[in-house]
């Protein structure tokens, strides 16, 4: 008789709680010797954690609920961190949301997605995912993008790249409806659209699946990694700010380094499923993302700002609308046919590079 699977082995239960004792530490002795280090281990420990207690619970309740709590618990801890030091940093953080949903989807749509199709297509040639799902999340994302990052440059009863009160109000009830719509069309309406094509011949839908202890305690466990990565992030940020403000970068490449950072545990749980012919769940967890970024952070920074009475810097440059609307395009070529090969997550590897390059070499 065979041992029964042990879905969460010591190690991934011993390394989230070790990530926080790190974070006291550095709180308690902030100058100690290596500290930074310490934080950068824990960091990573804590994405390894959090990708392998995410599947766990998407083994549990299936997909596509298992990349939403992924999703939806990482963005959540994004929009804590961004509020904070939103709080801490008072209007001259006007454009940090900004800064970090744009790079957020940059990330997504052109490193991630870009990666996710070039390993994918590397060991297996050709993938096939479900093209009404795909196809449902993009228009929703394009929407969003648009109302967010584009519109605030046209609109004419404020000046700059931001809305006035009222018009703020609305994108932000706009964009958490759209959000919302999106979650139910996913998980209850149309759930068949976003699950993998052969799910029913997936050898791992025929294994033992978790416990309800299991799972509770890698929902658990799951967000204390979350809260582990965020936190640790922050903590490293200085460090990389300041090497950043010596090396003459501009200073939206901190929304870069938070998004980055924040999307981790995300990207590794996505090019995994890539590598494992698993492509629908790759881009599930990948747009799924994108649109729970902006769907919660918007209308959360949205209304800090009319309660504080600051300004909300929204609408992005001209080079950056150009490079936005240019991978929103050519993701939906890319993603038009529910087959997919290397070449376009070359072109998107390619994009993701110029995006990188040209931030910090405006």
């Amino acid at each position: 008789m065979s041992e029964p699977v042990r879905h969460n082995p010591p190690w991934t239960l011993a390394v989230p709680p070790l990530g926080i004792a790190v974070l006291a530490l550095a709180w308690a002795a902030p100058g100690l010797p290596g500290i930074v280090a310490l934080l950068v281990l824990g960091l990573v420990g804590s994405v390894i954690a959090s990708v392998h207690h995410a599947e766990v619970i998407a083994h549990r309740v299936g997909e596509p609920f298992g990349t939403l709590v992924l999703a939806l618990a990482v963005t959540i801890i994004e929009v804590a961190l961004i509020v904070s030091m939103m709080l801490s940093g008072g209007e001259a953080t006007s454009g940090l949301a900004r800064d970090t949903v744009f790079a957020a989807v940059m990330i997504i749509l052109n490193g991630l997605i870009g990666a996710s199709l070039l390993i994918g297509g590397g060991r297996h040639h050709v993938q096939e995912f479900k093209l009404e799902g795909i196809n449902a999340a993009l228009g929703t994302l394009t929407v969003i993008v648009v109302f967010t990052l584009i519109l605030p440059n046209f609109s004419l009863s404020a000046p700059g790249p931001a809305y006035t009160r009222s018009q703020l109000l609305f994108v932000a009830i706009a964009t958490l409806v759209l959000f919302a719509a999106f979650t139910v069309f996913q998980t209850i309406r149309h759930r068949d659209y976003f699950l993998p094509a052969d799910a029913e011949h997936d050898d791992d839908e025929h294994a033992r699946q978790p416990s309800n202890r299991e799972t509770a305690a890698s929902l658990g466990l799951l967000l204390i990694a979350l809260v582990a990565v965020v936190l640790s992030a922050k903590g490293i940020s200085p460090t990389i700010e300041a090497a950043l403000h010596a090396a003459g970068a501009p200073a939206a490449t901190v929304g870069i380094l938070i998004a980055a950072i924040v999307l981790l545990p995300e990207s590794v749980a996505a090019i995994r499923a890539a590598h494992a012919n698993r492509l629908q769940t790759s881009l599930n967890l990948a747009i799924g993302s994108a649109i729970a970024s902006i769907g919660l952070t918007v209308p959360t920074v949205a209304v800090l700002s009319l309660i504080m009475g600051w300004p909300l810097a929204l609408g992005v440059d001209a080079k950056s609308t150009v490079l936005l609307l240019l991978s929103l395009f050519v993701a939906s070529i890319s993603l038009r046919t529910g087959r997919t090969t290397v070449l376009p997550g070359m072109v998107h590897l390619v994009m993701f590079a110029a995006y990188l390059f040209l931030s910090f070499v405006p």
